[in-house]
């Protein structure tokens, strides 16, 4: 699971524009990715500057359990280690699981630790999740772990939406949790501070300073209201806040 992060300050307010060049290559995301694996592979260690990843991560496998109880194909997108799918495998078990990360690395880990929780088929695609191709009614279940917001413009967006919304079965379930944005600046200065004083408890200002530059170069992610109404255009029939804590949030659909 990548765990990404994203600019709270007054120049977020510009993510509608069109110019992107700034921001990190994929090449670099894949690059740090691979060189972390392990952090990554535990939820407690890998997940600091995260709030609230174990309760964001029980809400959306608790939901998708009881949307579609009787599951038998999950895809995970961005799956960073596995961490969502062997949380999802310890609620509905057995599942034929397809998994999809731009590290290889992670990807191979996320493989052998699925591969020993599953008696059901184990399937990797190392990809861009923009680039993924999936059949038409594939999924019960779809999960996306703090990678959506690696998204650019609105044109992705929908793009990936509609095509992770044609993927699933009918009735089946997509649950996100990520880090999000605010459509007013005034809140977004009011999250930087808070989830600045949060940092600082876990480094100091320098720690505090260093995920702020970095999270600026690198994630360009929207709010709620975005992605819900997106979800609800390409045709989702339900869709849901499970949990918002400042800058992260849980959420989903029902086809």
């Amino acid at each position: 699971m990548a765990i990404l992060f994203f600019y709270l300050g007054t120049n977020f307010t510009s993510v509608s524009a069109k110019d992107y060049s700034a921001k990190a290559t994929n090449q670099e995301i894949e690059n740090r990715f691979d060189q972390d694996v392990e952090r990554f592979s535990n939820l407690d260690t890998g997940q600091l500057t995260t709030l609230d990843a174990p309760l964001t991560m029980e809400l959306c496998t608790d939901a998708a359990k009881y949307v579609n109880p009787e599951a038998k194909e999950l895809l995970d997108i961005g799956c960073g280690a596995g961490n969502y799918t062997l949380k999802m495998l310890s609620k509905i078990p057995n599942l034929n699981c397809t998994l999809n990360d731009l590290s290889l690395p992670m990807l191979e880990k996320a493989k052998e630790r699925v591969t020993a929780e599953t008696q059901g088929t184990v399937t990797t695609i190392q990809l861009d999740m923009r680039l993924l191709e999936l059949e038409a009614q594939q999924y019960d279940i779809i999960l996306a772990a703090a990678t959506l917001h690696h998204l650019r413009g609105d044109e992705e967006w929908k793009q990936l939406f509609q095509k992770l919304y044609h993927a699933l079965k009918p009735g089946g379930s997509f649950w996100i949790s990520d880090l999000i944005t605010h459509d007013a600046p005034h809140l977004n200065a009011l999250f930087q501070q808070k989830y600045g004083s949060y940092l600082e408890s876990l480094g100091g200002p320098e720690y505090r300073e260093k995920v702020f530059d970095y999270i600026a170069y690198e994630d360009t992610p929207r709010s709620i209201g975005y992605q819900l109404g997106l979800m609800e255009e390409v045709g989702f029939k339900h869709v849901e806040v499970l949990h918002k804590n400042l800058c992260f949030a849980a959420f989903g659909g029902v086809k």
